[in-house]
């Protein structure tokens, strides 16, 4: 018997996940960094890991853009550019990507 090639993953499954997975990544990211303190800093690969993943998903919002809601977005885009802004607020802010910074009692 012959076998028979695997099926390819069906593409609209994908796109659908990806209209939904990637707003949640980015507005999730944002509400986590903006209402939890950062009690350390990273080291420097991973802040910069953290920066060169939130700015590929942000480029990916513009190719789904016509395939999602309009608010979503939206919304998606400015959680996304606030991630960044929270970087500028603070010398602490810049390291953690965290609104908040404080040292856990000893």
């Amino acid at each position: 018997m012959s076998q028979q090639p695997s099926a390819p993953a069906n593409p609209s499954v994908w796109n659908r996940a990806v209209i939904w997975i990637l707003p949640a990544y980015l507005v999730g990211n944002f509400l986590i960094r903006t209402l939890t303190a950062a009690h350390e800093y990273p080291m420097r690969t991973e802040q910069v890991l953290e920066m060169s993943i939130d700015a590929p998903c942000i480029v990916g919002l513009f190719g789904v853009r016509k395939r999602m809601q309009p608010w979503i977005f939206r919304i998606a885009l400015i959680a996304g550019l606030c991630l960044f802004a929270i970087r500028a607020t603070s010398d602490a802010s810049w390291w953690t990507g965290h609104l908040m910074y404080s040292l856990l009692p000893r």
